[in-house]
């Protein structure tokens, strides 16, 4: 984790924690880095939030003084930027969006020449750069300096490639989709529309403060009741930059990562798509999860949390399918990054082929309950290792066997110490979590 950049990206309140003034240096650098030798060309996309428009205008003048040239894509979703960066040979991709997060927060992520998260090598150039610590970058001047280019075809370009993976008509299949009022508002129509699907869509208009407010896959229970009022066969929920998705069953029950990756493996392995097997997890993907695919026989990896490691494996070991239970989705043959409209293509390819629901698909999985409890600490390496906190946690470990866990983990970004404990019944969940963060009180060792 470095000062600025954390597992996806610069992030924060828009002109507080990440201000027009750094946009303009992260532009510089990048035209500076990638335009040693040649003349950079560089992707940039945004989301639906007010911000995104500043900071879009401040990346491209800090690209164009540096001598880059800037290739906007407008509203667009951060995997199409990933997919353009990759198909059509630029030096890298800017994706200004901060996800899930409410609209006065913004952010900035910096996507590799293969598509991927920008290495951190990079990023800690770039936060030097920002804090006066690295290269006197000049300017260009004359003929070099850079232009903008109106590159809304490469978001084109990207839609055609979605329509292009189904290898199936949706035809008569009633689809409701929830696009957050974020950057699916510009793609998911269109996709489904062209399959053939009857397409329900709601939460795509965007106002630049209404992305993520009350709806998409954070605010699922908004989908669930418009799936059952309106009688669909299946629903999709995306984040403002849709890289997640979250599914609904045709009974309205929420179908998250796990439980897509569940149905997406099975369907895989049986076709003889899923290499070796395996799918890869984060170690908070549900007990359950795991247990089905035991009995499927599917293997599994975990990783730590953050769709950045779950790539990382996939592409070190050639997996082909792997994500988080947030919906972080990765199809490795499609895409090098989550992509919440590929993976609602994915689950259809897998309804359709099958010629079942997703609830009769998903029904061979019993999602264990899970209690996670966020513990503010003054030290949480101190708290985590504490030798009464170690043997609470073994404790519980011992008391649950096989049939539950607990994860003790340290937070990437705040301090705090996560407690999570998936058991049989919420009652067990309720008791273990407590106990362990009673035990830290004890200690000394919580803030309050």
């Amino acid at each position: 984790m470095g000062k600025y950049f954390g597992t996806d990206g610069f992030r924060g309140e828009a002109n507080v924690d990440l201000t027009v003034e750094h946009a303009y240096k992260v532009g510089r650098f990048l035209g500076w880095y990638f335009g040693k030798e040649h003349k950079a060309q560089i992707v940039i996309g945004k989301d639906t939030r007010r911000s995104s428009y500043m900071y879009e205008d401040a990346l491209s003048a800090g690209l164009t003084a540096s001598g880059a040239d800037a290739y906007l894509l407008h509203v667009t979703t951060t995997p199409s930027v990933s997919y353009v960066v990759r198909t059509e040979d630029f030096d890298c991709g800017i994706m200004i969006s901060a996800s899930h997060n409410p609209f006065y927060d913004n952010g900035i992520k910096i996507i590799n020449g293969v598509g991927q998260k920008m290495e951190a090598e990079v990023e800690n150039q770039i936060e030097s750069y920002i804090d006066g610590e690295g290269p006197d970058i000049p300017f260009a001047t004359r003929e070099n300096i850079g232009r903008t280019v109106d590159f809304a075809a490469g978001r084109n370009r990207y839609i055609g490639h979605l329509i292009s993976i189904p290898t199936r008509s949706f035809k008569n299949m009633r689809v409701g989709l929830d696009c957050a009022n974020g950057s699916a508002s510009s793609v998911a129509k269109s996709v489904f529309d062209a399959l053939g699907a009857k397409t329900y869509v709601i939460n795509n208009e965007p106002d630049g403060t209404n992305i993520n407010t009350n709806c998409g896959s954070t605010h699922i229970d908004v989908l669930q009741s418009y799936v059952k009022e309106k009688n669909l066969d299946i629903g999709f929920a995306y984040d403002g930059d849709t890289d997640r998705c979250i599914a609904v069953d045709e009974n309205g029950e929420v179908v998250d990562g796990d439980l897509i990756l569940y149905v997406c493996g099975k369907y895989l392995k049986e076709q003889g798509r899923l290499d070796n097997d395996t799918i890869v997890t984060t170690i908070m993907s549900n007990l359950g999860l795991y247990k089905a695919c035991d009995k499927a026989g599917i293997r599994y990896e975990k990783t730590a949390v953050g769709d950045k490691y779950v790539c990382e494996n996939m592409m070190t070991n050639g997996y082909k399918l792997g994500g988080e239970q947030s919906g972080h989705i990765i199809f490795s043959k499609y895409a090098t990054t989550g992509d919440g409209i590929l993976t609602s293509l994915m689950v259809m390819e897998t309804v359709l082929d099958k010629k079942q629901t997703l609830g009769t698909l998903t029904s061979e999985v019993r999602i264990y309950p899970q209690l996670l409890k966020n513990v503010r600490v003054s030290n949480k390496k101190e708290a985590r290792e504490n030798p009464k906190v170690v043997e609470a946690v073994n404790a519980v470990t011992e008391s649950l066997g096989d049939d539950g866990r607990i994860l003790v983990r340290e937070s990437g970004t705040e301090p705090v110490i996560r407690v999570m404990v998936e058991a049989s019944t919420d009652e067990l969940c309720r008791k273990h979590v407590d106990d362990v963060i009673a035990v830290m009180a004890s200690e000394g060792l919580i803030v309050e």
